[in-house]
């Protein structure tokens, strides 16, 4: 079941303290029953962390809503790019050169799409990400070699250590590059993340509960 309270709760702050700040509600491994129950609310950005599943769940969503905007925060394959590219609207994850590489021969399908290049602030094994010193040179790769615009920076803090700190080095990082937007805050560390003014913040079980 969707909060929709909550999701008023935080909306009506942002609008309040004037913030540019927008919420993508993470439905992933949550059943269309419940997005339809938020779009029936008024929400309208959605996020999904797999293509298969959001081709299963948004292809007649969106053919019936066309206002739904799509995001994939979750990794993305190299085989799966083009259908990604014909669902999804944000891509928060972009993290390595090969995908970028699959990008880049669709860049006239992605021009009024967006595109996150994923840092991994804490340079932890476990999770994808371009490491903070590579990222000048990994833009200037991205834009120059590739042909493709970025419209921001994401990063996913490590979960045992402050957030604050590594919202903080990415905001650095967006604007010692000239980048004007950021992916950053979940459920656990939204507020903390409202302090650095990002694009979006990516909320799953605030909104819709435990995952299946």
């Amino acid at each position: 079941m969707f909060d929709i309270k909550k999701f008023n709760e935080i909306n009506n702050f942002l609008k309040k303290t004037s913030s540019s700040t927008e919420i993508v509600a993470v439905s992933k491994n949550h059943p269309t029953e419940s997005i339809l129950e938020a779009i029936n609310q008024g929400v309208y950005i959605f996020g999904e962390n797999r293509v298969q599943e959001a081709q299963e769940k948004f292809q007649k969503i969106k053919h019936n809503n066309p206002k739904i905007e799509l995001h994939l925060t979750g990794p993305l394959q190299s085989n799966k790019v083009k259908a990604a590219i014909s669902l999804f609207d944000v891509f928060h994850t972009l993290d390595r050169e090969k995908i970028a590489k699959e990008f880049s021969k669709y860049k006239d399908l992605l021009k009024h799409k967006k595109i996150f290049l994923q840092i991994n602030t804490g340079k932890e094994k476990t999770k994808s990400g371009i490491f903070p010193e590579d990222t000048k040179d990994f833009l200037f790769f991205l834009k120059n070699e590739m042909k493709l615009s970025i419209s921001g920076l994401m990063c996913i803090p490590p979960i045992d250590e402050d957030s604050k700190f590594h919202f903080s080095k990415l905001k650095f990082l967006a604007s010692e590059n000239n980048i004007a937007e950021l992916s950053i805050g979940m459920s656990d560390d939204y507020k903390s993340a409202l302090n650095f003014k990002p694009k979006y913040i990516r909320l799953g079980t605030i909104l819709f509960g435990k995952r299946n």
